[in-house]
């Protein structure tokens, strides 16, 4: 049995009881004292795993640059970081860009357009993408999604708390076209143009679906047959704009729209707007979508907004890092291959699975001895849990990138051709059996995830590193973090919206009326919760939303209590059958290295105009709720540290949640 802790205790800060904030005791010297990165709005926890990644897959990328530059990732590399040709070029690729839009004479002409700008990977009006029919799993069907906004979210275009961020928008978008002089063409000021950008972008805000709204597995699964869009969304082409789009209407069948409404206004807008407005709104779209590709003068001004203004990113990040970037995003599963040789070594895979073995037990036994579920539900609640699909490490089958050919030197033809392969490779796949080798994330991802319409959950290479997964530390150390991750990953099968699919992935209900209503009765409890709280440092108006981070804050609770009973199994076969008898390491049981693991693992720091940012958009709760909000809601987390009534975190038994 090791004697190494995996942790260390340099960041305690004495000063805070753990009852009060078990965040701020566990890393409150760190978060005194550690200043955040010129070039970044948050740092700590899973950056510095990302850190460790960028650094591997540039020496990677970069050896590749080197030795085969006429390779794809040498290509597209290269182009990027040729500095020179950028500022020589000018506007130059950009006018080729936009002069589609400037010559579209009719709306008709425009929606086309707006098709070839989406297949060269510019976001447009609707979004679309291909992936797993959620009432057919073993088949992918193609989804349409609202889109056509330049600011986080709809929310920026009503909420009175972001009209600061609406009214640098506009100066954004005015100096944008000051620098660019694309005004003119439209006989308008930069001001002139900007204001009417920012209407035309509130006009389509008013039509989105929120947040809240769509996270609705249900309400968002809207079936049509491609060739009745035009009928049943008048005034739009979407016909014309499936075909230049590379999707044939007649032969694509079935789509799903995930909010009608917001299609239906969008047509009626594409008529009742001036063709003028959506034109220079098009524009818009291209010229921000390709600025940070652009020549310095436009790089920084898009920066300024984006990453000074929006995120409080003190400076840009190095023009190396960028363009590794620009890889990924293009060639990510290309440079995995190249990564995982390096970088992941078999026995990580093998440690992997025991972590996710005993947490699939855990979960078992848990859902076996649930008090509020019925026979019934419990069944199939442990029908779907054994069929989850468990990915580690690395895909088990490559993409396969052979028929994309990029052009040494020539950045925005690279930025095409990439993005109409991706757009072919998408449409190519509707209607057909779905891979099941296939991954959402490159192995050098520091993340995880849960896929509903598979059933599965999946951890690339890059986030099993210390101090997430330590093969070296004790037990309690790797089931506080990784194994906490892993259970958290489970937990959205069992979340508001991954529990209503089956375990074959289907979107279809499982649950008895009697016991999906005390589902909702525990799940209402953890939102009134987590809306009272507010991240240290912001006004009280940027609260937490309960609702929209429902889904992750049951992950993270069920994550958190289903690891513990994954290290209580894990002792027990090691002949330690009570959590009170595992061995006390630099002078912490078992069970408070458990909780300080995990608390350790969510350490981050943020810039308030991120995190304000986040509050509105992101569906996972800032780090210190990560941890705070669900400690209060474990029995033994009161038992490890002494928590009492008074302290802050404090929660009497009957109001503490417990769903899974």
């Amino acid at each position: 049995m090791t004697t190494n802790s995996g942790i260390t205790k340099e960041w305690v800060d004495e000063t805070v009881k753990p009852g009060d904030d078990f965040f701020r005791h566990v890393n409150g010297k760190w978060l005194a004292t550690h200043e955040i990165p010129a070039d970044r709005p948050k740092d700590g926890g899973l950056y510095t795993l990302r850190d460790n990644a960028e650094k591997h897959v540039r020496e990677l990328v970069e050896k590749i640059a080197k030795e085969q530059p006429e390779s794809r990732i040498g290509a597209l590399y290269n182009s990027f970081m040729d500095v020179e040709k950028i500022e020589a070029d000018g506007l130059e690729p950009l006018l080729k860009e936009i002069a589609p839009i400037l010559n579209s004479a009719t709306p008709s002409h425009l929606a086309v357009t707006l098709a070839l700008l989406s297949r060269a990977g510019l976001p447009q009006l609707f979004a679309w993408y291909t992936s797993n029919d959620p009432k057919d799993p073993k088949n992918y069907t193609f989804f349409l999604y609202q889109s056509g906004l330049g600011l986080p979210d709809e929310s920026y275009y009503r909420e009175e708390k972001h009209e600061a961020a609406c009214a640098a928008y506009v100066e954004h978008i005015a100096r944008m076209f000051q620098l660019t002089g694309l005004a003119e063409g439209f006989g308008l000021t930069p001001e002139q143009a900007a204001q009417l950008v920012f209407t035309h972008e509130s006009e389509l805000a008013r039509l989105h679906w929120n947040v809240v709204e769509n996270r609705d597995a249900e309400a968002t699964y809207n079936p049509y047959q491609a060739t009745e869009l035009d009928e049943k969304f008048p005034g739009f082409p979407f016909s014309q704009w499936l075909l230049a789009l590379g999707a044939d209407p007649e032969t694509l069948g079935q789509v799903i729209v995930a909010q009608p409404s917001f299609f239906e206004g969008a047509a009626k807008l594409f008529t009742s707007i001036p063709l003028m407005s959506w034109k220079l709104w098009a524009v818009w779209t291209v010229l921000r979508s390709r600025a940070p590709f652009m020549y310095d003068e436009l790089v920084q001004e898009s920066f300024n907004f984006y990453g000074k203004t929006l995120s409080g990113t003190q400076q840009i990040r190095e023009r190396w890092k960028r363009g590794v970037g620009a890889v990924e995003k293009a060639l990510g599963e290309e440079i995995g291959q190249e990564y995982v040789a390096v970088h992941f070594p078999p026995s990580h895979k093998e440690k992997m699975l025991v972590l996710v073995g005993n947490l699939l037990e855990a979960y078992r036994e848990s859902i076996e001895s649930l008090d509020w579920m019925t026979e019934a539900t419990r069944q199939k609640a442990l029908e779907k849990l054994s069929k989850f699909v468990t990915k580690i490490g690395y895909p088990d089958k490559w993409r396969d990138f052979s028929a994309l050919e990029l052009v040494p030197g020539d950045l925005f033809e690279n930025l095409r051709r990439t993005g109409a392969f991706d757009a072919d490779w998408l449409i190519a796949r509707k209607g057909q059996p779905v891979d099941k080798s296939e991954w959402l994330m490159t192995p050098q991802t520091v993340n995880a995830y849960y896929m509903p319409p598979a059933n599965e959950i999946v951890f690339p290479a890059a986030i099993l590193q210390p101090p997430y997964f330590n093969p070296d530390a004790d037990d309690a150390a790797n089931y506080g973090n990784i194994g906490m991750i892993i259970g958290h990953e489970i937990g959205h099968g069992f979340d508001d919206q991954g529990s209503r699919y089956d375990g074959d992935g289907k979107l279809e209900s499982w649950w008895t009326e009697e016991d999906y209503a005390k589902f909702k009765e525990r799940t209402a409890a953890l939102v009134e919760q987590y809306n009272a709280y507010v991240p240290v440092g912001l006004d009280p108006k940027f609260h937490v939303n309960g609702e929209l981070t429902l889904g992750e804050n049951i992950g993270d609770l069920a994550g958190m209590s289903i690891a513990l009973k994954a290290y209580r199994l894990a002792l027990k076969k090691q002949g330690i059958e009570s959590l009170d008898d595992a061995p006390v390491i630099d002078g912490m049981t078992g069970i408070q290295r458990f909780f300080f693991s995990n608390a350790r693992g969510w350490c981050t720091k943020s810039r308030p105009q991120h995190a304000e940012v986040m509050i509105s958009v992101d569906p996972h709760s800032p780090d210190e709720f990560r941890v705070n909000g669900v400690v209060r809601n474990i029995d033994e987390f009161y038992e490890a540290f002494g928590v009492s009534e008074g302290d802050a975190l404090y929660l009497a038994p009957e109001e503490r949640v417990r769903i899974w």
